[in-house]
């Protein structure tokens, strides 16, 4: 097992070091999640939500995929989301894309790369409603960034018009659903000031006529 040596010694350290400051942490994890936020995260390995927000095991329930699409047919994610919105009862859901993506550079390319062309299809779609914005800017660099931004905006608004999110709108206040942005440069977030969190936010035909 020497190739995985690195990683369990690391892990050795890293529990020896949270039972230091905290004997009783993963008694009481053990038992019980009470994650305040839902994060839906890009798979990229340089983007980890706990160690990015600076948060211990616990506290943030986690979906990633390439380019963090939200895709309202993935049933993985959908199962993610409904267990945390129903079940965990979240209070916030997170969209965080990152600048530099490979997912959302690969979309803007006109390559194939032959599995996941079916899947970049959904930030290719992005990228079309928004084709005449993009073309207004200067660099490849900046129309990518602006397509990692849109990308997450556009996951906010298909969380938004899902019935059973609309549902916890119709009984309360919560889940407020937010789009992040990660830069790799600095290792900063960078708030899009893109919310939703009632069924106002949503367009009146994908409005959902629910029983109270």
């Amino acid at each position: 097992m020497e190739e995985l040596s690195e990683l369990l010694d690391g892990n050795q350290k890293w529990a020896a070091e949270i039972t230091r400051d905290k004997p009783d942490f993963f008694e009481k994890l053990s038992k019980l999640q009470t994650p305040e936020y839902l994060w839906i995260g890009c798979s990229d390995s340089r983007v980890p939500a706990n160690e990015i927000t600076g948060t211990l095991p616990g506290a943030i329930f986690v979906h990633r995929n390439i380019a963090n699409v939200v895709q309202l047919t993935d049933y993985n994610m959908l199962s993610v989301v409904f267990y945390a919105v129903k079940h965990l009862k979240v209070k916030h859901i997170i969209v965080c894309g990152h600048y530099g993506c490979g997912g959302v550079l690969a979309a803007m390319s006109k390559k194939s790369f032959g599995f996941i062309d079916g899947w970049l299809s959904n930030i290719k779609n992005v990228q079309r409603l928004h084709q005449d914005q993009l073309d207004a800017l200067a660099t490849d660099e900046l129309r990518s960034d602006r397509l990692v931004e849109l990308n997450v905006m556009e996951g906010v608004r298909a969380l938004s018009e899902i019935s059973f999110i609309q549902e916890e709108w119709q009984n309360g206040k919560f889940p407020k659903i937010h789009g992040l942005v990660y830069s790799l440069k600095n290792g900063h977030l960078h708030d899009l000031g893109v919310t939703a969190d009632c069924p106002d936010c949503v367009a009146p035909a994908l409005r959902y006529e629910l029983d109270k």
